[in-house]
């Protein structure tokens, strides 16, 4: 197959629901129950590099799509692929890579969002770190759409598990992504052993060379579409970010409820059952906050937006498609309690507030294995955001102290109020001979109520104690439950018997206790650092902060691990391929006769 020299240009400014510009998607020649959907979720106008694509591959056109992350490009072939899809073939007729687990689980998503007005579509994602037997019933009863890593899915097709013989539609997603984590070699060979007669998408965020020759090699006439990016957000939003564990969220939210001076907010979360779970937790704390989502009558949610508007409302807790389209100016604050796993929904999100040129804040809360979705909102938007800290003890009573100031320097202009009240505080200290200072602090109380005006510092780090006692607690539990802890000596290495040994574990900078393992690959199967990271990232679902020193030898490799994985984990790992060749992991033993071999060493401490 050869490619020509079609293209189609696209230069495309940030997204903007106002403008008018672009089609319709009933323009684009999408019909049926997918424009149905789109109506549902509130999509109106397509992006850049959706109005360019889903014609061409409606055509039946190959595509090189050139896009960022966010610039809506998952839409931009799932709906062209739904289109078509004959729902009565139940061999899989799209197959779309990603190169990750997380990415692979997006994009599943997004089909089945987009299906739901259609009846019998199967989507099965297909992923390291996952029970081969869940992936082998759902083949077995007949899949229209396989999203997945191309590690896994060259071992279903390697088991013969996996049959690809009448496949139609083939994406490769962020394809230079792929290329950088050693799938190049799994990449071409599926390319290469599935039908010719398939249509192939291409997208990637640049074009190295190998990716122009994959194009060229692999592509029949390709529509080279590109969309060129500026920045998307607006620039009277100040951007925050709180790196918080799942755990704490709810404090932590507690904590800047208490500090920012908002008028109204949104606070975004991923599901449905967690809006109505937050709002319940903040109206328990004394918030006036409600939930809106898909499954929210449109009744009801005029009504919301309406309190929200009238300032009945301070806090709303929505999913994405609730919000979507939402212009109230009393929005001050967007929180993403649940930071976006897609830069698009991102700009959308933070779009809520400092609209038509008012100032606005967002914050993001940033679990530590998040930090990635940090990186891609950055260089997507070309905006840095802001680390905070979270509000301390201090910072909330200080807070409290001023508006209980205001609050009582805002009753004192109230002269007739404050006469009539004078009059019956005189009263109760000519009767009961008390200090009037006593008096207005035992009104003070009353107002109050029983909860505290000021936070106690020395509660607080009880508190917080008990609960890091009890999440330890947990973790043990679930690493015992999990076959972890000592008894793993025997699989991870835990104890070296024989003298002269290299240590099994050695802390890291940041304390983690680290174990050598041994890979049946080497410098001789082409193996890069950058491989072993990507393969054992996605199969045991590790994190970059999860890797040490790695060795490549000619034969075989050495890499720090987690002293601490599971047997689980080790599992699956152990079951890893790289470049075709099982990995078999195992605990290294120490010094062996090809030790003396100068290693190809990498850290990736950080």
């Amino acid at each position: 197959m050869t490619s020509s020299n079609s293209s189609v240009q696209t230069e495309a400014e940030a997204p903007s629901e106002e403008a008018q510009a672009l089609p319709t998607f009933a323009d684009l020649g999408l019909d049926g129950p997918v424009l149905k959907v789109l109506s549902d979720v509130g999509y109106e106008t397509p992006s850049a590099i959706q109005a360019a694509t889903i014609p061409t591959l409606l055509e039946g056109r190959d595509v090189v799509g050139l896009a960022q992350t966010g610039t809506g490009k998952t839409a931009a072939f799932a709906l062209p692929i739904l289109s078509q899809l004959d729902v009565d073939q139940k061999t899989p007729q799209a197959l779309v890579l990603a190169p990750t687990r997380e990415l692979a689980l997006q994009v599943c998503e997004a089909f089945e969002k987009y299906a739901a007005r259609m009846r019998g579509v199967h989507v099965l994602p297909i992923y390291g770190g996952q029970g081969y037997g869940v992936q082998l019933s759902a083949l077995r009863r007949g899949v229209h759409i396989v999203v997945g890593t191309p590690g896994r899915i060259m071992d279903h097709l390697s088991k013969g598990t996996l049959d690809l013989s009448e496949l139609k539609f083939l994406v490769l997603d962020e394809a230079d992504e792929m290329l950088k984590m050693g799938f190049a070699e799994d990449v071409e060979t599926i390319l290469a052993d599935t039908p010719d007669t398939k249509q192939v998408a291409l997208f990637s965020a640049t074009m190295p060379s190998q990716i122009r020759r994959i194009s060229k090699k692999y592509l029949n006439d390709p529509a080279e579409i590109t969309v060129k990016t500026k920045t998307t957000t607006s620039s009277t939003i100040t951007q925050r970010y709180l790196i918080v564990s799942y755990a704490q969220k709810v404090d932590a939210l507690t904590r800047i409820l208490e500090v920012e001076n908002f008028e109204g907010m949104i606070i975004f979360v991923r599901t449905k059952n967690e809006t109505e779970g937050l709002a319940e937790k903040l109206r328990a704390r004394g918030y006036s906050a409600a939930a809106i989502n898909g499954d929210v009558a449109q009744v009801q949610r005029e009504r919301t937006v309406n309190q929200l508007k009238s300032g009945k409302l301070d806090i709303l807790v929505a999913t994405d498609v609730a919000a979507r389209g939402l212009d109230v100016e009393r929005i001050s604050h967007v929180v993403n309690f649940d930071i976006p796993t897609d830069t698009e929904s991102y700009v959308h999100r933070i779009g809520r507030t400092g609209r038509a040129g008012r100032t606005g804040d967002a914050i993001s809360f940033i679990t530590p294995r998040e930090r990635y979705l940090l990186g891609q909102i950055e260089k997507a938007t070309k905006q840095e955001l802001t680390q905070m800290q979270l509000p301390s003890v201090d910072d909330v009573n200080t807070t409290r102290l001023t508006r209980f100031d205001d609050a009582i320097s805002e009753a004192l202009t109230q002269s007739d109020r404050v006469e009539k009240f004078r009059d019956i505080i005189e009263h109760y200290v000519r009767h009961h001979d008390v200090p009037e200072a006593d008096v207005a602090a035992a009104l003070a109380i009353v107002a109050q109520g029983e909860t505290p005006l000021l936070l106690d510092a020395e509660a607080e780090r009880k508190e917080r104690f008990e609960r890091n006692q009890r999440e330890q607690a947990e973790r043990k539990e679930r690493r015992d439950r999990e076959g972890g802890g000592d008894s793993r000596g025997s699989r991870g290495g835990d104890r070296r018997e024989s003298g002269g040994e290299r240590a099994p574990r050695r802390p890291r900078s940041n304390g983690k206790p680290m174990a050598m393992y041994r890979l049946a690959v080497g410098k001789r199967h082409k193996v890069e650092p950058r491989q072993i990271v990507g393969a054992l990232a996605n199969e045991g679902g590790l994190s970059r902060d999860d890797f040490g020193a790695i060795d490549i030898r000619p034969g075989f490799s050495l890499v720090e691990l987690p002293a601490d994985l599971s047997n689980d984990v080790l599992d699956k790992l152990t079951g890893t391929r790289i470049s075709g060749k099982l990995i078999e992991l195992t605990p290294d033993r120490g010094p062996s006769r090809d030790s003396g071999d100068r290693p190809y060493k990498k850290r990736y401490d950080s």
